[in-house]
């Protein structure tokens, strides 16, 4: 059987599951199965719109640890690194300031660790946050938690996925949803911040999401870059949700660390230097200069990742709070 019918058959036993259990399942498929990256895949993250993404957060975690002192033992670390082109960019700014060393992937998916190591072939993977080694730790995560598992709530009653009278796949109950919770996103977050709290380091969260507090329904599915109906292809579509960088923060502070306040990635870019760079790049490219001129803005611009994605730093109370993230 298909995972489709398998998921059916599963929900029909069941009476129903959790829209935390779909996703988890579905997300689990989907990314055990293939590279979802590019053109050819489903959708397209920061890193592979532009080296320059890459080079703004290497420059950020760069400065973070020769103002941190330099720490020999200190080590780069990814949550969910795509194909590691975020890692092949920001590694080349860490490698100039001293940073030695293999990068450290935590990464389930057998087909991206394959794309990885295609890139980095000395990398150290891992399945857990916690199997990071005990060392300062310098981390990015960009588009982690977002693929991590919700739940939803209409009024008091959690929301559910369940089969309708045609046997398709549909939610329950009906309703407006008015909140979202994600123990997923918690404990992830828990542990990152224990893992800097105990062995120092700093974490630059990057992922769409909000900092306000709202509450709505954000899940959502892309296939083959369209948004589609989330139930509508189980585990052949990207499954997120935006992220609480409220209750992300609160989760990192419980176990110890520290966090900045939330930018926007269009002000962390530019004010890193975004622009000048793009510049640069123009001028030694000069026949590029309006293909680089759209990476800027897509990466940077109100009206494309800008605004919507935000960033975040969490980190060790001895460790500086990153540049462009201050208060």
């Amino acid at each position: 059987m298909s995972f489709a019918a398998d998921l059916k058959a599963r929900i029909a036993a069941e009476g129903g599951m959790s829209v935390a259990d779909y996703i988890e399942a579905s997300n689990a498929h989907y990314y055990a199965s293939r590279d979802p990256l590019g053109k050819g895949g489903d959708f397209t993250t920061a890193p592979e719109i532009s080296q320059m993404f890459g080079e703004m957060v290497g420059a950020c975690l760069a400065d973070v640890f020769l103002r941190a002192g330099g720490n020999g033992d200190a080590i780069y670390a990814e949550l969910g690194p795509g194909r590691g082109t975020l890692a092949t960019d920001a590694l080349r700014l860490l490698r100039g300031v001293g940073l030695k060393g293999p990068p450290h992937f935590v990464e389930t998916s057998a087909a991206l660790r394959a794309e990885q190591e295609k890139r980095h072939p000395t990398a150290r993977w891992h399945d857990r946050i916690d199997q990071l080694p005990p060392r300062p730790t310098l981390c990015v995560t960009n588009e982690f938690f977002d693929a991590l598992p919700v739940r939803q709530w209409v009024g008091e009653k959690e929301r559910r996925v369940v089969l309708n009278e045609a046997g398709a796949l549909a939610f329950a109950p009906e309703g407006e949803v008015t909140r979202e919770d994600s123990p997923a996103i918690t404990q992830a977050a828990g542990a990152l911040g224990d893992h800097l709290a105990r062995h120092g380091g700093v974490a630059l969260v990057i992922d769409y999401g909000y900092a306000g507090g709202e509450q709505r329904d954000t899940l959502q599915a892309v296939k083959r870059h369209e948004k589609v109906d989330p139930l509508s292809a189980p585990g052949e579509a990207d499954l997120t949700t935006h992220v609480d960088f409220v209750a992300l923060a609160a989760a990192a502070q419980a176990a110890g660390a520290r966090t900045s306040r939330v930018f926007s990635q269009g002000t962390f870019l530019e004010t890193l230097g975004l622009g000048p760079r793009a510049m640069t790049l123009a001028g030694q490219n000069p026949e590029r200069a309006e293909e680089i001129a759209g990476q800027r803005r897509r990466l940077s611009g109100e009206e494309e990742m800008g605004t919507l994605f935000k960033v975040m730093a969490i980190h060790h109370r001895g460790w500086p709070v990153p540049a462009g993230l201050g208060q």
